[in-house]
């Protein structure tokens, strides 16, 4: 696909998500709608380390649940502004993903992956166990929503979440973008295809696999604020592996090693379940057996079949 196309693309797809809500009469499907752009940012951070530096990171919901905590904490116990913890949110995952990214990018492959199991792991027991400060199991509630008064800046309306949560969504999509087509990015997909010959050529890849492990927490810290604040209550439940592996399978699914990829699985993820509510009794088999056989038969993901059918289609048009 050319960059025009690919312009043309994004701005329609963009033009699709703005008029979303004036065509949903139903607000549980705004409701699905936020929490998918919310799984985008997400998806995008773990696309980062996973679909191009090329390491499978087992820790993103809890790197997701650090920043909701964190956001949630600092409001409730510091009455700090709403919009200042979501922003300061990022940047304490960050202190911990540099605590847990040192040692774990030391090891490499399956290793790598066992690491942060752990420290997910980890996160999700302390959440659970550190009763005085996260209320354990039964979790934090009453978080303020941002923003005050009435109008469009009332973010207690699910329009008005939904919308603000897009434009963040947008905006991190064309962060990401602008990483991977920087020197850096450019780096970091040389160590997915060999980092022992990018290391021969005197790059320290560490500290690019470093970079690229923070900023991916980073993203997930955002997506857990923006969580929070939309839902009012968070528990560790949420923030558990399972969460992680659902990240890795909506940037497989939808096409790891692109941009469009994880946004096109992070709707996957969150809209398949909901579909597969005709079958309620076998829903999560037929769920996990679609993204089983489109790990397998489709390895590119959805968005790499999709440009390969577009390259052919152009190739006879050509003809």
């Amino acid at each position: 696909m050319s960059i025009s196309a690919k312009h043309v693309f994004y701005a329609a797809v963009l033009a699709l998500l703005c008029a979303l809500p004036l065509f949903i009469t139903v607000k549980y499907y705004v409701h699905l709608s936020i929490l998918a752009l919310v799984w985008v940012i997400m998806a995008q951070g773990q696309n980062l380390i996973q679909g191009y530096t090329g390491y499978v990171s087992i820790v993103s919901a809890g790197f997701m649940g650090i920043g909701a905590y964190s956001t949630a904490l600092m409001g409730m116990h510091f009455d700090l502004p709403v919009w200042l913890t979501i922003v300061l949110a990022p940047f304490i995952t960050a202190v911990f993903a540099l605590a847990a990214g040192y040692p774990s990018l030391r090891v490499k492959g399956h290793y790598f992956a066992i690491v942060t199991l752990a420290f997910n792991m980890v996160i999700f027991i302390v959440l659970m166990n550190f009763t005085d400060l996260t209320n354990g199991e039964a979790g934090l509630t009453g978080i303020p929503k941002p923003g005050s008064g009435s109008g469009p800046f009332d973010f207690r309306n699910r329009i008005a979440y939904y919308y603000f949560v897009l434009l963040v969504a947008v905006l991190m999509v064309i962060v990401a973008a602008r990483i991977v087509r920087s020197r850096v990015g450019q780096i970091l997909i040389a160590i997915r295809q060999n980092e022992d010959l990018v290391s021969a050529v005197g790059i320290p890849t560490w500290k690019y696999k470093l970079f690229s492990f923070i900023v991916s927490a980073m993203f997930a810290g955002l997506a857990g604020a923006l969580y929070a604040h939309y839902q009012s209550f968070i528990n560790p439940e949420i923030f558990g592996v399972a969460q992680s592996l659902d990240a890795i399978l909506a940037v497989i699914v939808g096409g790891s090693g692109t941009i469009a990829g994880p946004m096109v699985g992070a709707f996957i993820l969150v809209l398949l379940p909901e579909v597969l509510r005709f079958a309620d009794s076998f829903r999560l088999i037929i769920y996990g057996l679609i993204l089983v056989l489109a790990t397998i038969f489709m390895p590119r993901g959805i968005v790499g079949l999709a440009s390969q059918a577009w390259g052919k289609i152009a190739d006879r048009g050509g003809s």
